[in-house]
């Protein structure tokens, strides 16, 4: 979503950098560069004024203007004031602390995404050890219920049964007291939504709220409308006081108008960000991570968090054992693939690495990572267990079987074996330094060839 905004952020700052000495002048042009870079990604005007003003008041100051690196620190006060229009210093988790169930109503316009929603959360809920219901609240629009049931099931987590007809707060309470008499401890409301803000939308959200007084009343807006987003949740707000916003779409193309714009125009936190379309693409929004994000300083706390939420330390501990018995086999490697995928795709997870953006706008053109790696398993998985275990085996006939079984070239076969076997060689130094050089590899998702 913020590459087109990273790119023009960039080259303001490459001018920047390029200067031999910073005056004023050389800032104020600067600023007016990134006001229209702001204006550009569809942040709000008042929001763009008073950011651009701030920055100013801190870059014009003698004690950058005579720093060492004056580029830098400019660089930095952006930084510091992109994370501070996001929220940064308040706290954007979920309050959860009352006796449960504890309500969660989340509201919205149609299309923002709600329902899905309404899944990913009750998903990383449960992750967190908690027992979530989901509620279909929502009798208006056609199969909304089908669609939570259906959400529900793919999941595993029990749906409310409710049926079209009834009244959306009958099922709101009926809902509670069957979540006190069934040991669940959260209740995720998906509510209704219309193409438009109208009074019978907002008196039933009010009555909702007034009858079960949910600890999180969150909107679900949708990052792609831009400032229509801010708009709406200016309204909900007025209506319901919210208390934080989840941005869905944020993996799209939208200039980023909208997450830069909420905080500052509504006062409301961005607490969550959906990510793509499936049910765990949803993340806790830190204002500080993005606004490195946005200026392509990479997020490696986020990839820390990626690794440790996918990377199931047994398996890591077995994987390390094998690697010591066996030495690094296809088969591990193969394995090693299998468990960097459950992080996300390949390009979302270059994204986080400091640099890593623009080496990835190079290889424009090239194939795709993910596209790569999904060829690469695909031609592991053609081989015998002998043959993943000893590569060596894999002759002229060998190889051009498992081209035909992976829908591949002979000539991608012997390439991957020709990489594999520079990446065993390194794998073998590795080993030569005794334990804490493997743990090191492990650490830097050990062996990847490419």
């Amino acid at each position: 979503m913020f590459d087109n905004l990273t790119e023009k952020f960039d080259s303001v700052f490459k001018k920047l950098r390029g200067q031999g000495r910073l005056t004023e002048d050389n800032i104020q042009e600067a600023l007016r560069e990134v006001r229209l870079v702001l204006l550009e990604a569809d942040v709000n005007f008042k929001v763009v004024k008073d950011f651009v003003a701030a920055v100013r008041e801190r870059a014009v100051g003698q004690d950058v203007l005579k720093s060492l690196t004056p580029a830098q620190q400019v660089i930095k006060i952006v930084r510091e004031e992109l994370g501070r229009l996001m929220g940064e210093g308040t706290d954007n988790s979920l309050d959860l602390a009352a006796r449960p169930p504890v309500p969660i109503m989340l509201c919205g316009l149609q299309g923002a995404g709600k329902t899905t929603t309404c899944g990913k959360l009750a998903l990383s809920l449960r992750k967190q050890k908690r027992n979530p219901l989901l509620v279909p609240a929502d009798i208006y629009r056609p199969a909304a219920i089908d669609q939570l049931k259906t959400v529900g099931r793919q999941l595993g987590i029990e749906v409310y049964d409710t049926q079209p007809g009834q009244d959306p707060v009958a099922i709101c309470e009926a809902a509670r007291r069957y979540a006190e008499l069934n040991g669940f401890d959260t209740l995720i409301l998906d509510t209704a939504g219309r193409l438009h803000i109208d009074e019978a939308l907002m008196g039933e959200l009010g009555r909702i709220k007034a009858s079960l007084a949910p600890r999180e009343i969150l909107l679900v807006a949708d990052a792609m409308t831009g400032q229509d987003a801010v708009n709406v949740a200016e309204s909900f707000d007025a209506q319901l006081q919210l208390t934080g916003v989840v941005l869905t779409k944020l993996d799209g193309d939208a200039r980023g108008g909208a997450a830069l714009s909420i905080r500052a125009v509504t006062g409301k936190p961005i607490k969550l960000v959906g990510l793509g379309e499936k049910m765990d693409a949803l993340e806790v929004f830190h204002p500080d991570r993005m606004a490195q994000r946005i200026l392509g300083m990479g997020d490696v706390l986020s990839l820390i968090e990626k690794a440790e939420a996918a990377i199931d330390k047994d398996q890591a501990a077995k994987l390390e054992q094998r690697l010591r018995k066996e030495g690094f086999t296809l088969e591990t490697f193969r394995d090693q693939l299998q468990s960097i995928k459950k992080m996300g795709s390949l390009e979302s997870i270059l994204k986080l690495i400091p640099g890593a953006g623009k080496a990835m706008k190079q290889m424009k053109g090239m194939q795709l990572p993910d596209k790569e790696m999904k060829k690469i398993e695909a031609i592991i998985n053609s081989m015998t267990p002998q043959e993943r275990r000893d590569h060596k085996m894999l002759n002229g006939s060998r190889r051009l079987r498992v081209a035909k079984g992976s829908g591949t070239t002979v000539q991608d076969v012997n390439q991957l074996l020709k990489r594999f076997t520079e990446a065993q060689k390194m794998m073998k130094k590795m080993q030569q330094l005794g334990p804490k050089g493997l743990k090191g590899l492990m650490g830097r998702g050990g062996g990847m060839p490419f």
